[in-house]
């Protein structure tokens, strides 16, 4: 028995409803989906075209009904679908409703030449990430530079044997770098070692969130660093084309550093190699990517082949010359003998040394500082990161490591 019109409409409009709660539902708030770093296309697709392609709810409007009945059914389904596109709470730290985000995408598109439409859809996916600025700015209680403390962190026995296992594992990679840019193989790894623990500590960030928050909303209350994060921003985006990257999920540091050695995106376009002849470039999954693009890093930035790092010293006393050995800072301006004639006493290695020398002082929290005498490749570590600590954390690491793995293959060999 087939029920009046008014029966069936009725029994439509309340399955649709139905449906429309229980069926299917387009989380449009949900996060993106990670995959795996590999993945290199492209979202030239702007948001407004990608989301006319998302599977619908499904209604009776599918079914065949009176005219009256499918508008009725196509209302209820529109309403049902406009619900579920209201913004949610996280909304709020979404850089698509800024104008400010949108006149950077503007600017970046034409500065660079790049495509706005693609420039936007990217920049519109970008978050503001909350975490970022505190962690640009100084702690709020700091305490004492600790060169004994400091070294603790990188110095220690799991840093040192991942160290050895990976000069085993590359052992041939590490000869050929420092064969084709003069950067030995310690030094290699060293870097490797302090940035991302060979690998295992790359960063967890979205770097299109980091490098956006770090551009449009740098910390006050310290020096504005936002200029060189719009400019690393638009290298990223440079970068994403240039290799067939997503943007949305290339993760690094919170300043927006990638990959095995934590290259900024400028760096990366411009002093990054395809050292395992794979024909592209990957500092993420490839390190041996990575030990070639650290070696020629260094070369770029002054590495001077067959030359020490650093060499022991003892100052002169506070009284003497001091404060003008130190007023340099890591810079290397003396010779061997100008730096004994203002009563530092260098290494007899150090005596020797063909080169200009800096002498650097490490901080000890309340006890008495710890000196070097930096050379030239001293300071071109700094190049890499501008804090004298963390050059000499890098060469004592690898130097470290340098002397197990010899350590360990003496003990194979004596044992065979």
């Amino acid at each position: 028995m087939t029920p009046p019109p008014m029966v069936r409409t009725s029994w439509l409009l309340c399955t649709t409803l139905c449906l429309a709660s229980c069926g299917s539902t387009v989380r449009l708030d949900a996060p993106p989906v990670t995959v795996p770093m590999a993945s290199r296309s492209t979202p030239d697709t702007p948001p407004s075209a990608a989301s006319s392609a998302m599977p619908q709810p499904t209604t009776l409007a599918t079914m065949p009904a009176t005219d009256a009945e499918a508008t009725q059914t196509r209302a209820i389904a529109s309403a049902n679908l406009q619900e579920q596109r209201l913004p949610s709470r996280e909304d709020a730290d979404s850089y698509a409703t800024r104008a400010d985000a949108e006149a950077l995408a503007t600017e970046l598109a034409q500065n660079l030449s790049l495509d706005p439409v693609w420039v936007w859809s990217v920049l519109s996916q970008a978050r503001f990430q909350a975490s970022v600025p505190k962690l640009m700015m100084p702690a709020p209680t700091p305490t004492a530079k600790n060169w004994g403390a400091y070294r603790a962190r990188f110095i220690e026995t799991r840093r040192v044997q991942a160290g050895v296992d990976f000069w085993q594992t590359h052992a041939a990679d590490l000869s050929r770098a420092e064969e084709t840019y003069g950067v030995p193989a310690h030094i290699v790894i060293g870097v490797l070692g302090v940035e991302t623990l060979y690998g295992r500590n790359m960063g967890r960030y979205r770097v299109l969130d980091a490098l956006t928050t770090l551009t449009l909303d740098f910390p006050r209350g310290r020096s504005d660093r936002s200029a060189y994060f719009k400019t690393e921003l638009g290298a990223f985006l440079l970068l994403c084309k240039e290799q067939g990257l997503d943007p949305t999920r290339m993760s690094g540091s919170f300043a927006g550093a990638m990959g095995w050695p934590q290259f900024m995106p400028s760096s990366q376009r411009k002093l990054a190699v395809d050292f395992d002849g794979d024909g592209r470039i990957d500092l993420v999954n490839s390190p041996v990517d990575a030990i070639g693009s650290v070696a020629r890093y260094l070369a770029e930035h002054g590495w001077q082949k067959g030359q020490a790092t650093y060499f022991a010293v003892t100052p002169p006393p506070p009284s003497g010359d001091l404060d003008t050995l130190l007023t340099p800072d890591i810079l290397p301006i003396f010779t061997p003998a100008e730096m004994a004639s203002h009563g530092a006493s260098l290494s007899a290695a150090g005596q020797k040394h063909p080169g200009l020398l800096a002498l650097v002082q490490l901080h000890n929290g309340g006890q008495a500082p710890s000196y070097v005498a930096g050379t030239v490749n001293f300071y071109a570590i700094t190049r890499y990161n501008q804090s004298s600590y963390y050059a000499l954390a890098v060469a004592q690491l690898g130097e470290t490591v340098s002397k197990e793995v010899q350590r360990q293959n003496g003990r194979k060999l004596s044992s065979n």
